[in-house]
């Protein structure tokens, strides 16, 4: 029988894209991959560095892949085995920490899987961190989350990213549309592009050989893709063509996701942030002059160290009267080896929590007025194969969550729809062209 490998992976789609490709490399050694709940050989988790409490949660997963499978070959690779591969070696149970560098060797390191008495740690200075591995997410039917960029050369106060992965470096334009034609061949139907600094791709060896726009331009003409996304670029890196691009293509849909972190300049300045907030208005200006209907999500901080209510109050007046259409709120958090971390002004926890309610109020607000705006117009939407309560769910172009009553006919279906209501939990209730299917 084929020893079996279970993954569980902490933090963002990047994330996501190359524990897939981790698990196709364990499928082509003969591994058999099964849920994290069941009994596995292997239990490989992939960590992050950005969300709170990574060595809580680190601890936490092990502890019930020991439960699950008591004597399993324990593997940690990923972003905080990056930053603290020492702290998490000592975690009982683990048997191997990889670094950046190391973790898509995984494979050639677990020939032996006796379960250790100290932890195996391969972990080479991020310095080091040089070569470009491609990645994609594989599995759900619908969308893939396709890597091309990884590392970052900003020097952001907060932000350990860096440490953790690297220098930014990228894919060639061609390897990437080799990667878009495998996954088109597979029946997904849209790319989400990943990548750590998005915007940046196109550096190769220190050297820049490519800009994000050419990639948007070839990925336009890959046939058997419907929809590509781009996941999340740095405002000073989102260009004119870029938007105008965007706005005429075949593929790529009127959805950005564009980081602000604050709305007062001030702030910014601290967050070393390569932009100020009349930049910001200008992107979001620009995108609404030529896509009316485009979906704007931001990332935005609370708490940083110097903010003051009144610098609150700035960033909170500046995304009220911004016309987008969703907000990722995170609350700060001190991270080692960071500037912000030894900076002075630090916000009280409780200051902390209510500015970060405040936010989560506003965007249910601006995401409840998008979806009002979009309202009796017709889209074509790509449903998902999850079931909730009877009902499936999909998405416009746009970013639209839609609802209606589940049919496994629909799953990875394209549909034109009318847009009708919104319902109690805050999705939009649908009518197709020819068949009512909401109530």
């Amino acid at each position: 029988m084929n020893k079996k490998v279970a993954f569980y992976t902490l933090g963002c789609k990047l994330n996501y894209s190359e524990t897939s490709t981790i698990g196709r490399q364990f499928a082509q050694a003969g591994f058999d991959t099964v849920n994290f709940t069941d009994q596995a050989d292997v239990y490989v988790i992939n960590t992050c560095s950005v969300t709170d409490h990574a060595d809580k949660k680190c601890r936490k997963v092990v502890k019930e892949a020991l439960k699950y499978s008591p004597k399993a070959y324990i593997a940690i690779v990923g972003c905080y085995a990056q930053l603290k591969p020492k702290e998490i070696a000592e975690i009982p149970g683990v048997d191997l920490v990889l670094g950046a560098a190391e973790k898509f060797q995984l494979v050639e390191y677990i020939s032996d899987l006796t379960k250790k008495s100290k932890a195996e740690v391969y972990n080479q200075p991020i310095e080091e961190t040089k070569t470009f591995i491609g990645s994609y997410s594989f599995g759900d039917r619908t969308r893939t989350f396709l890597k091309v960029q990884d590392g970052c050369d900003y020097s952001c106060s907060f932000c350990t990213i860096p440490l953790a992965r690297g220098a930014s470096r990228s894919s060639t334009i061609s390897e990437v549309i080799e990667q878009a034609k495998e996954i088109a061949a597979s029946g997904v139907k849209e790319i989400v592009l990943t990548g750590v600094n998005l915007g940046d791709f196109g550096i190769r060896n220190g050297q820049r050989e490519d800009r994000f726009f050419d990639l948007v331009k070839a990925l336009d003409e890959v046939d058997g893709i419907d929809r590509i996304r781009i996941s999340s670029i740095e405002p000073n890196l989102l260009s004119d063509d870029i938007i105008d691009f965007v706005a005429q293509s075949k593929r790529f849909v009127p959805h950005f996701h564009i980081p602000l972190q604050s709305g007062s300049d001030k702030i910014l300045g601290l967050m070393r942030r390569r932009y100020r907030s009349d930049l910001y208005n200008e992107r979001v200006a620009k995108i609404k002059s030529v896509m009316p209907d485009c979906c704007i999500g931001v990332d935005v901080i609370v708490g940083f160290p110097g903010e003051t209510r009144e610098d609150f109050i700035d960033t909170y007046n500046f995304l009220n009267e911004l016309d987008i259409s969703y907000l990722h709120v995170f609350t700060y958090s001190e991270r080692e080896n960071t500037l912000a971390a030894e900076m002075d002004g630090s916000v009280p926890g409780a200051q902390r929590a209510d500015r970060s309610k405040m936010l989560h109020i506003l965007s249910d607000k601006k995401r409840r007025a998008f979806y009002e705006s979009q309202l009796g117009k017709s889209y074509e939407v790509l449903f998902e194969g999850d079931q909730k309560e009877g009902y499936m769910h999909g998405f416009t172009r746009n970013y639209v969550k839609v609802k209606t009553p589940y049919d496994p006919l629909l799953v990875n279906e394209l549909r034109t729809v009318d847009l009708l209501q919104i319902a109690a939990d805050g999705d939009v209730e649908i009518q197709e062209k020819q068949e009512v299917f909401s109530h």
